[in-house]
């Protein structure tokens, strides 16, 4: 451990100490009794005698009063760049019916004349609503209107998006690719062939896509990365790794770093537009995994094996052979070829046979160029069988999950439990020795780490569902994953995700609680070396 000798010599930056309490590193110095930082960096971690060194010598003092310290949390996969827009749309959360959705829509499109695209989102089919394209129709009119699935992976749009998009009962070519490139059985259709409305998958990015670039105001845009980075303080994240930014999210992100303006750290993730999309383009032309610095740097591109509300899965149930969902066909030519241009590379991957493919392609790049850390990254690995995991494990592969998915998933899921592959394997995948990186994949879930390694911990959803109790993992393995093992999977352990010397001054202080399910919660957050939550106590 460090030691009081380490804080001898002048230093401009001013210096506070955490004393008090346990100080969980995550690192090599296991538990420590204090906490000393300068400026934005960890000065050093050791016994208490260090910090009372430190607070003799004129240091601040943060007395924790039997409170735990750990270091910020970095959410490993969420969609910030989209979130942040939601500030603009309905949210579906707080709509209890149709009517109540055709209101807020109408009053919507009232609101905001100039808006092109008239835009709900956090559509969950459990809470009762069901959006039409003739609801749409009747509440907004000749605007182009899409209400978004909390999935993230299909929609509703009303007819002048359908006119927007070129998707009518005529619009497909013999080759069964739309115009637009949206694959045929990603548009629901009625026997009679007309578009329901109902958009899955590629149809749902390519729509997505057309929606959000009708947002074209970057100073708003700015303004609302700005709101929604300090909104996740309280949460006690200080860094998020956004998967899926495009062209205009990367000009709006580079913009606020070079200002100094960005509230928590991003690692951006470069995806393809549309959304779903394994056509990287030109962006392979442009700056590698690693470009940036510690507030601001390019992470792996992120692929797609397979769907979210149409994972392949390929299993068998009560012995008889199960297999749906989608492979996307084109995943192992993208991840080769964004292996060549030095990019790292994350891949969707939700069902078992999603899973397979993402671990095939990664080990055809890893052939073609071996050597060097490719760290590849399985976001999701919705279902997987121990085989699959240690298949992961062998390529060094990191497994990004989502804790929070155990409420959603465990009562979509309820009674289909395959016998040869497991729902949400967090054990699984952690017993074969992947890496397990936290995350939320807001919108898809909740954005709580604390909630979300909860929820990891019981595997029951809040109205007691049982999820796989065997894939159940221990709350502080979860804060683990949501440090060091978030910082693995960005590559970034060399600058945060632990409390080291030298690494970022990013923590949260946990306080004990008796309420609620969680045993604890965020009492403060600091990044930078600096309290960003709460501003005043």
């Amino acid at each position: 451990m460090s030691g009081p000798d380490q804080l001898a010599g002048p230093g401009a930056a001013p210096l506070t100490v955490f004393r008090g309490g346990p100080i969980l590193t995550m690192g090599p110095s296991g538990t420590a009794e204090s906490l000393v930082v300068r400026g934005d960096r960890v000065e050093a971690v050791g016994e208490r005698a260090l910090g009372d060194a430190a607070a003799a010598a004129g240091a601040s003092v943060v007395e924790l009063d039997g409170r735990t310290v750990v270091p910020g949390f970095i959410d490993a996969h969420c969609h910030l760049s989209v979130t942040a827009l939601e500030a603009e749309w309905l949210d579906c959360t707080t709509i209890a019916d149709d009517a109540a959705l055709a209101g807020g829509l109408r009053h919507l499109a009232d609101a905001r004349p100039q808006v092109d695209w008239v835009r709900a989102c956090r559509w969950d089919e459990s809470t009762g609503i069901r959006p039409t394209r003739s609801l749409l129709d009747d509440a907004v009119g000749d605007r182009p209107a899409i209400v978004v699935h909390h999935t993230f992976h299909q929609a509703v749009v009303n007819s002048a998006a359908l006119d927007r998009l070129g998707i009518g009962r005529n619009t497909v070519d013999n080759t069964g690719v739309t115009p637009g490139g949206m694959d045929i059985e990603d548009i629901e259709r009625t026997g009679s062939g007309e578009p329901t409305g109902l958009l899955l998958e590629r149809a749902f990015g390519q729509a997505h896509a057309e929606s959000v670039r009708a947002f074209s105001d970057p100073e708003r845009f700015e303004e609302l990365l700005i709101a929604r980075g300090l909104a996740l303080h309280r949460h006690g994240i200080t860094a998020v790794h956004d998967a899926a930014v495009d062209a205009t999210s990367e000009v709006r992100y580079r913009a606020l770093a070079a200002r100094g303006d960005l509230p928590v750290s991003v690692l951006m993730m470069p995806a393809a537009t549309p959304f779903l999309s394994n056509d990287l383009g030109d962006r392979l032309d442009g700056p590698v995994t690693g470009e940036g610095d510690e507030w601001l740097r390019v992470g792996p591109v992120k692929c797609f094996a397979d769907g979210g509300v149409a994972p392949a899965i390929d299993v068998h149930h009560h012995g008889h052979h199960v297999a749906f969902g989608r492979r996307f066909d084109d995943l192992a030519d993208a991840v080769l070829a964004a292996t060549e241009r030095d990019f790292r590379v994350a891949v969707h991957a939700m069902g078992n046979a999603g899973v397979a493919s993402a671990l095939d392609a990664f080990t055809a790049a890893a052939r073609r160029h071996p050597g060097g850390d490719h760290r590849f990254r399985l976001e999701h690995a919705g279902m997987a069988s121990s085989a699959l995991a240690r298949r992961a494990a062998g390529i060094g592969a990191v497994g990004v999950v989502q804790p929070g998915f155990v409420e959603h998933v465990g009562r979509s899921t309820a009674g289909f439990e395959p016998d040869d592959a497991t729902w949400l394997p967090f054990a699984t995948l952690a017993e074969a020795g992947v890496t397990i990186a936290g995350s939320s994949d807001d919108p898809c879930g909740p954005i709580d780490p604390i909630r979300c390694a909860w929820l990891g911990a019981q595997r029951r959803t809040s109205d007691g569902i049982p999820v796989t109790p065997a894939e159940a993992v221990p709350v502080d393995d979860w804060l683990r994953a949501y440090t060091a093992g978030a910082a693995h999977a960005g590559g970034q352990e060399h600058e945060r995700g632990s409390l080291r010397p030298g690494l970022r001054a990013d923590l949260v202080i946990l306080s004990p609680t008796n309420t609620g399910p969680a045993p604890f919660r965020i009492a403060a957050t600091w990044v930078g070396g600096r309290r960003v939550y709460p501003l005043s106590v």
